[in-house]
């Protein structure tokens, strides 16, 4: 049998469901890397069962998942056949914790099962799931849920995911696994071991590629050294990419507007890219056919491409925020802030410019402080030596309680809630008032409309996307 080619295009894995598995599986069925986001999946299964799993596509999944009475008891707690009424709060999951509840660590793995299921459900192109490392907590239990689906590829970013490659190969081989979590003191470790979840014998499982996303050269060597399995390639993004960037390597320096500046130290070196001997992929700007033939020209297997599918018909992201982003884009009015205080994360964080979002000060001012799904929080250590966990976008009296600096807190967004908001997931809160979203995007949002131009109709597919970004590709090979 011949050995299959890696694929040129990986589509981005973004937000929190906006890289849902709708978009992932219209992506492998064009024949290339469909993924999907692993964030916070634990709270988008609770909610979508809540709202009454239009089209029944969650029960269908997880009336596969390999254990039942598992799934049967997230029914119970979760879904409402007629779905709750849009003035009632969604029922709360549990924070993320180094000690969930065998409910949580359920309802995690399984979240991740469904989503990965339902993206290579009937077809055998390639699925991968994306993680962020800055998410430590939920990562074992996610990663054995995606497994337990037979994902191909596993994509993890925003911080150093040095553990992640041993940890696939022990969970593929249903050992326990232990992943080091960023802590001051002592050393902490979350864990997981496939034989207790399931009461039995754990299955062998595929053990996917690991695809590491990087700012540097540097960075995928080290990697490519130091990592504890095998790393099969990177993912080198470019701090023109939507979500999270990374801190510029030079001195500190901001533009009139705040943002942060990048300079040559922050291009990557694809001489020594090369030199890796491992396939890597180019991402952020390289949305158009011209620059993917520039991409392969250099000596990557492809790019990776975001913001073009976070935008058409089969992305999560809400209908009326694709609208309102492509119209902006027909007429030059779009404004990408990368906003170096935003995130809790303290990375930059790519923000699109929205009337009704928190990009709008009158919209931050008016939300109340609240941390309540918790997947951005920091660990600290208290005075008597125990861990806690704060979040800079919380109370500010709570944070600085906690040791907080307060001056921490300032601009800082719930990036939890937005997100949520950006798929129509939004919590209610008191009076009846709603979450509002925050659109993340990358730079090449203004070049979306031509997309819409070749489609039939104003949105386009995850389809158009592709045949537009491949077209000089195949112009090229037929030359």
């Amino acid at each position: 049998m011949a050995k299959r080619r890696e694929p040129i295009i990986i589509q981005g894995g973004m937000g929190v469901a906006v890289s849902a598995w709708p978009l992932a599986r219209a992506v492998a069925l064009a024949g290339q890397l469909g993924v999907v986001s692993g964030t916070a999946l634990d709270v988008v299964l609770a909610r979508r069962l809540q709202l009454g799993d239009l089209g029944g596509h969650m029960r269908r999944a997880l009336a596969e998942f390999p254990y039942p009475e598992m799934a049967k008891r997230i029914l119970r707690r979760f879904f409402i056949p007629e779905g709750k009424k849009a003035e009632q709060r969604f029922r709360p999951v549990e924070l993320p914790s180094l000690t969930p509840s065998p409910e949580q660590t359920e309802l995690v793995v399984a979240a991740n099962f469904v989503e990965a299921h339902l993206a290579g459900e009937g077809h055998r192109g390639l699925i991968g799931v994306n993680f962020l490392e800055k998410i430590q907590l939920p990562t074992l239990a996610s990663l054995y849920g995606a497994m337990l689906a037979g994902v191909d590829y596993v994509l993890m970013g925003a911080g150093i995911p040095r553990w992640i490659p041993g940890v696939l190969d022990r969970l593929s081989q249903g050992q326990a696994a232990e992943l080091p979590i960023q802590a001051p003191g002592d050393a902490v470790v979350s864990r997981f071991d496939p034989s207790t979840f399931g009461g039995g014998p754990p299955p062998a499982l595929k053990r996917p590629k690991f695809l590491a996303i990087v700012a540097s050269a540097a960075l995928a060597s080290m990697l490519s050294r130091k990592a504890s399995g095998s790393v099969e390639g990177f993912v080198v993004e470019g701090p023109s990419a939507g979500g999270h960037n990374a801190p510029p390597r030079g001195p500190a320096a901001f533009n009139k507007r705040g943002e942060p500046v990048y300079g040559p130290r922050d291009e990557v070196d694809l001489a020594a890219m090369r030199a890796l001997e491992k396939p890597f992929w180019l991402a952020g700007s390289y949305g158009s056919s011209r620059r993917i033939v520039e991409a392969l020209e250099s000596g990557a297997a492809g790019v990776q491409v975001g913001t073009a599918f976070a935008f058409c018909r089969e992305s999560g992201l809400r209908e009326d925020l694709k609208r309102r982003a492509l119209a902006m884009s027909r007429t030059g009015a779009v404004d990408v802030i990368t906003d170096p205080v935003a995130s809790p994360t303290g990375f930059p964080f790519k923000v699109l410019q929205l009337d009704g979002t928190l990009s709008q000060d009158d919209v931050y001012a008016q939300r109340e402080r609240v941390c309540d799904l918790g997947f951005l929080r920091h660990s600290y250590r208290r005075a008597d030596g125990s861990l806690g966990w704060r979040c800079p976008g919380e109370k500010v009296s709570a944070y600085v309680q906690k040791g907080g600096d307060v001056a921490e807190t300032t601009g800082r967004k719930c990036i939890c809630n937005a997100l949520l908001a950006n798929v129509g997931l939004a919590q209610v809160r008191r009076d009846g008032w709603v979450e509002p979203p925050l659109v993340t995007c990358g730079d090449e949002v203004r070049e979306i409309a031509r997309f819409s131009r070749k489609a039939s109709g104003e949105i386009y597919s995850a389809r158009d996307v592709i045949q537009d970004l491949l077209s000089d590709v195949a112009a090229t090979a037929s030359c």
